[in-house]
């Protein structure tokens, strides 16, 4: 079980009530038309990314780094939920408020100048972890390309029960539940109807959603992660 403050936990329990409510009203648009990947762009390495069923799968191709499905449209406060089934052996992830400069490009953050390579996919994402089961910190967020972890990390959230949470409540090659709230610099996620992620982070207000696999090295064996029940609701009325 996770121990916050309490000032915190209450923080905390009023965004839940105020998330369900926005969560559950009118206005959800479906990201994936259960089809096509029309809307979709492909950036990144060249893992492939195909149509099956109801589900977007995602699969895996040896000798190239990370890739990423992103969505055409940004997107800055939201409800993004959705539903993913991994192999055990594959890491992967959901990215938000991400971007991708066209060429190389040098940016300070917090101080500290980083340089970007064309193509490199970065910003905020939503773990999906089964490949470490000692670790186990799906719903997590990392900060792909930049900062790495941020919760659980340096901004709160304890490592060990974290840990303990995700292997409780994670379905193992499963279809698992995930939501994630936006507002303003206030980020949380849910896994299967459980708090995951709580904090603050003011770094990037908007960006793209991409569905990530990983990298695999050499491996040539094709290993594969699905999503399905791509949702969003927009709580700005810009992205609307």
């Amino acid at each position: 079980m996770l121990t916050w403050p309490l000032f915190r936990l209450s923080v905390f329990s009023c965004c839940v009530v105020v998330t369900a409510a926005v969560a559950a009203g009118d206005g959800q648009v479906a990201l994936f038309d259960g089809k096509s990947l029309k809307g979709w762009v492909q950036k990144g390495g060249v893992a492939k990314f195909r149509v099956e069923g109801n589900s977007i799968v995602g699969q895996t191709v040896a000798n190239t780094p990370n890739s990423f499905l992103c969505t055409k449209k940004k997107y800055s406060d939201f409800v993004l939920e959705y539903e993913f089934k991994c192999d055990k052996t594959l890491n992967s992830g959901v990215q938000f408020r991400s971007s991708v400069y066209d060429k190389e490009t040098k940016v300070n953050i917090r101080g500290k100048d980083k340089t970007f390579p064309a193509g490199r996919v970065h910003g905020y994402q939503c773990e999906i972890d089964p490949n470490k089961p000692d670790r186990m910190w799906n719903a997590g967020v990392y900060d792909e390309g930049r900062r790495g972890w941020l919760y659980p990390g340096k901004n709160g959230g304890e490592g060990e029960a974290f840990t303990k949470q995700g292997q409780k409540i994670y379905k193992k090659e499963d279809w698992n539940s995930v939501k994630i709230v936006c507002q303003g610099d206030h980020i949380q996620t849910w896994l299967n109807e459980v708090p995951r992620a709580d904090f603050v982070d003011d770094l990037t207000a908007e960006g793209f959603i991409a569905l990530q696999v990983h990298g695999v090295g050499k491996r040539q064996d094709p290993i594969e992660v699905r999503w399905r029940n791509l949702r969003i609701r927009s709580l700005v009325d810009s992205d609307r």
